[in-house]
């Protein structure tokens, strides 16, 4: 891995370890508050999607352009969908909210991260290759 790729990889996990205690922090105390998961999960996620876009855009992609936020709302909103969906199974066997959370961080963050490379700052992250 060039030196370059290293330097972004390392961004991408420290602000992304930041943006998932925002995002979990935001849901957990949601579900505390006695909101349902769904509501939860749009309320974190829509938290997240502001504070995340300019974390991770600026610090990881150096990218300043407030353009993509469509492109990456809409990688959100995905996301959401896959969470919300993986939620619910949970919910049907009556398992633990805030575990179900927690157990969901990591595949959601993997496609969050391959969509976001993808089709947000494609450009930003085809010249760190």
């Amino acid at each position: 891995m060039q030196s370059l790729n290293k330097s972004i990889f390392i961004k991408f996990i420290l602000v992304g370890i930041l943006n998932t205690l925002f995002g979990y922090s935001a849901f957990a105390l949601l579900i505390y508050l006695k909101l349902h998961y769904v509501f939860a999960v749009l309320f974190a996620t829509i938290l997240g999607i502001l504070f995340n876009f300019k974390t991770t855009g600026r610090f990881v992609f150096k990218n300043k352009d407030n353009r993509v936020i469509f492109r990456f709302i809409g990688v959100y909103a995905a996301t959401y969908l896959l969470n919300i969906g993986a939620l619910s199974i949970f919910d049907m066997v009556k398992f633990n909210m805030y575990i179900a959370g927690l157990l969901l961080l990591i595949p959601m963050a993997l496609i969050s991260f391959i969509f976001q490379s993808k089709y947000v700052f494609y450009k930003e992250f085809r010249r760190c290759h």
